[in-house]
């Protein structure tokens, strides 16, 4: 029979019209849809917790994430569906502290995806938003995290070989009740103490802002296995109160005595603040805001600002510790001071004293001579060949700035100088500036420093172990070395042939910006670039030779300018350094 051509054709079409009605089920995926019951928490300063509930048929769900109110969405992760429908979890890491996130999840079904589900925002909590004591020795490696604010409840040894680590971020309170917190990294031990310009790590008084005083606790201490120029049992000063015993949390006694190894390690510290400390246990027995006794060249500090302690900024006992961008803000005795054969070499340091500081009752005492530099040969019981003894003092400290108060009434009655270099010490003081010490800019004393000199007017770097080069003096009455008198011998040393400038510019003029003498600093009104035009823009000694350039290695590079900061450069110091006087 014959059956018109369009006839099939129509037949053919409703066919397959009918075959896809009846497949429609199989042939189309189901479409994804958001989900639902979604929240967001912060669990911690970089963390997030994600939740929501899963639906049958779905295959995963993509995670993003928008930083601030007005960011745009990435994704930043993605997650299975449960075996069973059911709560899905999602943590997101890696955080900034105390900041807004906003977060959509997207539905993957197949190879269909959701709409973006309704935003949830959540803030990043602050570090220290937990509390916890640390009241006996830390003798087994352990981590202090950022969330915990910690409170040193004694003297606090690590010990018996372990490492402390300190997360970026985390605060450490020493106890204003518990005289004398400290927290000390014994012989053997160390400490890896890695913050950053953003989130440094803090040890601080536990009193309130506005309450703190130098003094209020001990501070921190690091003992090496580098050598010292002392013979016999040397004894840590501040220790020993609680006697002989070891006993977790007291305060007993810690010697830093017979070192065999200038290349010890006792850790990292770097971007570090420590406040409010220096409490004198006993008599003329401070602990001071950093303490590096005996510490070896394999240990690293970088980035540390010491502020307001009671006693030294930095003291360095001894050893062979490098060391670069160090700050004290105010100190009640010396901002850094190095003895008893310190061999190390320090790169941009800032001191600034505007004030004679107060502490806390029975804390102690500021003391009557404070200095911006004050280096020692060898003094006290053990020197067998007295201000000879070895190995001899003589670091490197190059590009430093060192401010005083500008007036011999604040100073103390008989400190005043920004550099005191005495008992034989050695060493090499480049690319400074010293500013607004009312008495004199340097003093160099006692005989057997000036042998270190070679005993002349200009020391020659090929076989001198002391020399003065490159430093540009201010604001010091015209005083720039100390008159002779008594052991007193700086005035050989020759200003022309050393790069020593007395310079008639006032301190203010230097700096991009510094306060007024007798004025107040802010931590905002504080920029030690140089100041477009400033003499210490310029005048540095770029290429060392001889011994100081042996002894400078490739950690100490000679600049063309003067002083901590390169013109132009990074302001280093901003972001994580303070000035509070409380």
């Amino acid at each position: 029979m014959f059956v018109p051509r369009r006839l099939v054709a129509s037949a053919v079409a409703a066919f397959s019209l009918l075959a896809a009605a009846c497949n429609s089920d199989s042939a189309t995926e189901p479409t994804a849809t958001p989900v639902i019951g979604a929240s967001s928490t912060a669990t911690s300063s970089s963390v997030v917790r994600i939740t929501f509930n899963s639906k049958a048929g779905d295959t995963g769900y993509n995670i993003e994430r928008a930083e601030g109110a007005a960011g745009s969405f990435a994704q930043v992760g993605s997650v299975a569906p449960p075996a069973t429908v059911g709560t899905v979890t999602y943590s997101d890491a890696g955080l900034k502290v105390t900041t807004l996130y906003r977060y959509r999840i997207v539905t993957v079904r197949g190879s269909t995806t959701s709409m973006p589900s309704a935003e949830l925002s959540v803030t990043t909590l602050a570090f220290g938003n937990a509390a916890a004591d640390l009241t006996t020795d830390i003798t087994a490696n352990r981590t202090l995290y950022a969330d915990t604010a910690y409170t040193l409840k004694g003297f606090i040894h690590v010990a018996n070989g372990a490492t402390l680590t300190i997360q970026a971020g985390t605060t450490i309170k020493g106890d204003f009740n518990s005289l004398g917190s400290s927290l000390f990294i014994l012989r053997g031990a160390r400490i890896q103490a890695v913050g950053t310009a953003a989130a440094p790590i803090v040890f601080t008084s536990s009193r309130a802002a506005g309450q703190r005083q130098p003094g209020d606790w001990g501070g921190l201490i690091i003992v090496g296995n580098a050598l010292i120029n002392r013979s016999g049992v040397v004894e840590l000063e501040g220790s020993a109160t609680d006697g002989q015993t070891v006993v977790g949390g007291k305060n007993y006694q810690v010697l830093y005595s017979g070192g065999t190894t200038q290349s010890d390690n006792s850790g990292t510290l770097s971007y570090v603040r420590v406040e409010f400390a220096g409490f004198a246990p006993s008599l003329n027995n401070e602990l001071n805001t950093f303490s590096f006794a005996a510490v070896g060249s394999g240990t690293r500090i970088s980035y540390l600002q010491a502020m307001a302690g009671l006693d030294d900024s930095f003291e360095f006992w001894g050893g062979a510790l490098d060391g670069d961008h160090l700050v004290s803000y105010e100190a009640a005795d010396d901002h850094f001071d190095m003895s008893e054969g310190f061999s190390g070499r320090l790169q941009y340091l800032i001191s600034l004293q505007s004030t004679v500081l107060t502490p806390r009752t029975g804390a102690g005492s500021p003391s009557s001579d404070p200095q911006g530099i004050e280096n020692d040969g060898c003094a006290g019981s053990g020197c067998d060949l007295a201000f000879n003894s070895t190995p001899l003092t003589i670091p490197v400290v190059a590009n430093f700035t060192l401010i005083g108060t500008g007036d011999v009434a604040t100073s103390g009655s008989s400190g005043g100088v920004g550099m005191m270099l005495r008992r034989g010490t050695g060493g090499y003081y480049v690319n400074g500036v010293v500013a607004r010490f009312p008495r004199a800019g340097i003093s160099v004393r006692d005989a057997d420093t000036y042998v270190r000199a070679g005993s002349v007017a200009t020391p020659d770097l090929a076989t001198a172990d002391f020399a003065i080069r490159n430093v540009l003096v201010s604001d010091v009455a015209g005083v720039v070395f100390q008159a002779a008198a008594g052991s007193t011998v700086q005035n050989s040393f020759d200003l022309v042939g050393n790069s020593i400038t007395n310079s008639t510019a006032a301190a203010a003029t230097l700096f991009t910006a510094l306060h007024a003498a007798g004025g107040t600093p802010t931590v905002a009104g504080l920029d030690w670039a140089p100041a477009t035009g400033s003499p210490i823009a310029t005048g540095g000694l770029a290429a060392f030779t001889d011994k100081l350039a042996t002894k400078a290695g490739t950690f100490i590079t000679g600049t063309t300018y003067q002083g901590a900061a390169a013109p132009g450069g990074t302001k280093w110091w901003n972001g994580w350094t303070v000035y509070t006087r409380n």
